[in-house]
């Protein structure tokens, strides 16, 4: 399962109460890819409270292998030569 951006746009806490449901049935039963710009310090914002953040964080990274990439957005960077607002939390290019 490839769950990509996760925290990019704000969701309510009872789908964020979904998602974790979702987390917690392929804990150790089938792979997940996750991306976010977030780090897992601001993942409260994404799931609204410490108890279910510290949980999804937990089954996510127990067997895991983290890949943390610096790099500078590609969509910006095309944003930008294009003359174009890079597209970002404060000008998001998905509708909700």
């Amino acid at each position: 399962m490839i769950l990509d951006d996760i925290g990019y746009v704000q969701y309510s806490r009872e789908e964020m109460e979904v998602l974790f449901a979702l987390l917690a049935e392929r804990y150790e039963r089938g792979s997940v890819v996750l991306t976010s710009n977030l780090a897992f310090s601001g993942w409260e914002t994404i799931f609204k409270d410490p108890m279910t953040t510290a949980a999804a964080i937990d089954r996510l990274v127990h067997h895991s292998v983290i890949l943390e990439l610096n790099v500078p957005s590609y969509r910006a960077e095309q944003a930008k030569k294009a003359g174009q607002k890079p597209p970002g939390p404060a000008n998001p290019s998905k509708e909700v």
